[in-house]
């Protein structure tokens, strides 16, 4: 197999890696707090050729060699962390946030947690009865109290009542009665690129990487623009029409890599037809 059959084939995969990214892009362009993700590739085994010495001649300003690829990968998914728009939308369990910063919710009972910029909240009923703050999926959002990292518990009977620097209140029906639940726990990325992107628009720490070398603990207002706003939600950051347009770039080069790779086909039965 020649080498232009096999730079075809790995462009072609890689391509269509970028594909099925540009088109998850797409698809998520309204889900709220969704963040596009963004690919790096880079060229396989680039070789240098030497021509003969009878290739150089009087004149020549070109250096003796040509480079001969192997095709491109991808090998990086990163996640674009940029400021989506914000829209009201009048429910109390809806945050957003301004600036950069993640909500952290518990992903199971042994610690592991999970970061999300989508603040579309609810209140879920326990096995206690009580209304816990969690995102759509039910996990549980992590608030800081003098006691510790805690689940959001609202008594029964209040409203949720959150400030723009992420303190908590719980109040009373008829307003006299106000609680301090302590304040959601916010984190900044110190590494966006090793965020890796899982199910239900999270994103998690690699394994094997130590959670506080990717994310730092973040408060606003002390030294930062961060802030909170309750009854607004964080819409997805994809542009339709930029991601439109590399879709038809991609798209372009996957066919010019397709015909390279059949172009590569037909030269190599033309020349065991001339054999026989």
């Amino acid at each position: 197999m020649n080498s232009s059959m096999i730079n075809a084939m790995v462009s072609m995969g890689g391509l269509q890696q970028k594909l099925d990214l540009l088109a998850d892009n797409i698809a998520n362009a309204n889900t709220a707090g969704y963040k596009r993700k963004d690919a790096t590739f880079e060229d396989l085994l680039t070789n240098m050729k030497r021509q003969q010495d009878a290739f150089e001649q009087p004149g020549r300003l070109t250096p003796m060699g040509f480079n001969v690829g192997w095709g491109s990968r991808m090998v990086l998914v990163q996640p674009d962390l940029s400021q989506g728009p914000i829209q009201r939308s009048d429910n109390l369990n809806d945050i957003a946030i301004q600036g950069s910063a993640m909500f952290e919710v518990a992903v199971d009972d042994l610690g592991n947690r999970a970061f999300t910029r989508n603040g579309a909240f609810q209140m879920t009923l326990n096995e206690n009865n009580d209304a816990v703050l969690t995102n759509a999926d039910g996990y549980p959002v992590i608030a800081e109290t003098a006691a510790g990292d805690s689940q959001v518990v609202i008594p029964d009977g209040y409203s949720m009542r959150i400030d723009a620097y992420g303190g908590i209140q719980a109040v009373s029906k008829d307003g006299f009665d106000v609680r301090n639940l302590g304040r959601l726990k916010l984190v900044q990325p110190i590494k966006p690129s090793v965020l890796s992107p899982v199910a239900d628009n999270l994103f998690v720490v690699a394994q094997g990487l130590n959670q506080g070398e990717v994310v730092r603990r973040v408060v606003p207002g002390e030294g930062n623009d961060v802030r909170l706003m309750q009854g607004y939600l964080e819409q997805s950051n994809v542009e339709l029409g930029k991601e439109m347009s590399e879709l038809m770039i991609v798209q372009r080069a996957y066919q010019m890599s397709a015909r390279a790779l059949s172009s590569s086909d037909t030269m190599m039965q033309l020349a065991n037809n001339l054999r026989s």
